[in-house]
């Protein structure tokens, strides 16, 4: 074949090809687009429960009740930065008064078993600046809320040092002269509430268990039923990490500060396969803080119920 007709051939075959070639690069751009879009945003159950937080946030932002009632459990409550309680057709009847109205930031969705978290900062239907806990069960094969709770953090990190001890229901204060920790049968040895599984019953007992080692200063004891992401709220306080709490405890305990433990005056516990949530009502026998709300979430994980994170929000009223 003559060179010039072989010229010719080839470039032929290059026009035909050629548009082939843009295809194939156009497709692969776009399978890498999706990937990269997948990686960015949160997958599997993490990635419903933002989506159920982020249409529940739509919802309440349009004043929208229809929306905003497929998405909340029956036994929802939720409870403002002032500690006021609101029941699920409390909060449905009036949302405007009491959801917040802008875009939350910072926001951080996990999941342990069936149990959903989300956490983040708004702005509080009273203007405020508010760190909020929104915990999630998967019921019936769909993600509904089971509670919202704000609370108004402090910012200053020295208050770290004025909590003796960091675990649910304590407060510190000064030991008496005999130098033995404050007494602690209301939650140590018994708590006002009707265990209805073993399930419960172990994360009860896990929630002793920690008290007990608080009180007693055994670090050990306590760090292990709590999970090294663990991070505790209260109002007017810098969130207190795991590795702050351990510090607070041996500090108390080298410096002879008994721990004033809070009891709980009522308690609502629900255990979703591996994950767990349970709100209790605090209230300190000698007043040495006012009466507050916790709500919290524990996972299982090989076998030991740890406790995750714990919003505790006093009681104003």
């Amino acid at each position: 074949m003559p060179a010039v007709a072989q010229r010719r051939l080839r470039q032929r075959a290059m026009e035909l090809v050629r548009p082939w070639l843009w295809l194939g690069f156009v497709v692969v751009a776009l399978v890498v687009a999706i990937f990269a879009e997948s990686r960015a945003q949160p997958g599997g159950e993490a990635g419903l429960v933002t989506a159920a937080e982020t249409t529940l946030t739509g919802a309440l932002r349009a004043g929208d009740k229809s929306a905003a009632r497929k998405l909340l459990s029956l036994q929802f409550t939720f409870a403002d930065e002032n500690g006021k309680v609101f029941t699920r057709k409390e909060f449905l009847s009036d949302l405007k008064s009491v959801a917040a109205s802008d875009t939350p930031t910072d926001v951080k969705a996990s999941v342990y078993g069936l149990v959903g978290m989300v956490t983040g900062s708004r702005n509080s239907a009273r203007g405020n600046t508010v760190l909020f806990l929104d915990i999630w069960a998967k019921q019936k094969g769909t993600w509904h809320a089971l509670t919202m709770q704000d609370v108004a953090v402090g910012t200053d990190d020295a208050q770290i040092a004025a909590v003796a001890d960091p675990s649910p229901g304590g407060d510190g204060k000064e030991a008496a002269a005999d130098g033995k920790p404050s007494e602690c049968k209301n939650p140590c040895d018994t708590i006002p509430y009707r265990v209805r599984s073993p399930a419960e019953q172990d994360v009860i007992t896990t929630l002793q268990e920690i008290t007990k080692a608080a009180v007693a200063g055994n670090v050990d004891a306590w760090a292990k039923h709590v999970a090294d992401d663990f991070v505790l709220y209260r109002t007017g306080h810098a969130p207190i990490t795991k590795s702050a709490a351990v510090a607070s405890i041996e500090g108390a305990k080298t410096s002879k500060v008994a721990a004033s433990v809070s009891a709980i005056e009522s308690m609502r516990l629900s255990v979703y396969g591996d994950g767990a949530a349970m709100i209790a009502n605090y209230a300190s026998p000698d007043k040495s803080r006012p009466p507050y709300r916790a709500a919290s979430v524990w996972a299982k994980r090989n076998g030991q119920w740890q406790l995750v994170i714990e919003v505790e929000t006093d009681l104003k009223g």
